[in-house]
């Protein structure tokens, strides 16, 4: 099973590294990441593992968009299937 993360917002130090941090605590494997920085603003697109993931699926939500909020970014986490679901219409 897997996830996709997406972070957009202004440009910081550290920001793969917080976000790929909650994904290590809570057993979630990074496979693919790609991220750019247009000017000041940062985008990233991260596709995960959940598979040994050792939290409920809500729990990674909830820290992914706790972390958005007090790094003033837009983190948003889905289920690989939902993704899927939204951009095969």
């Amino acid at each position: 099973m897997r996830a996709v993360i997406t972070v957009i917002g202004k440009d910081n130090v550290g920001i793969l590294y917080k976000v790929s941090g909650i994904c290590a605590e809570m057993g979630v494997n990074v496979i693919e990441v790609t991220q750019s920085v247009l000017q000041d603003m940062f985008a990233m697109i991260m596709l995960v593992d959940i598979t040994g993931m050792n939290k409920d699926f809500a729990e990674l939500v909830d820290g992914m968009t706790s972390l958005g909020e007090k790094l003033g970014l837009s983190i948003h986490t889905m289920h690989e299937d939902i993704f899927n679901s939204m951009h095969n219409i």
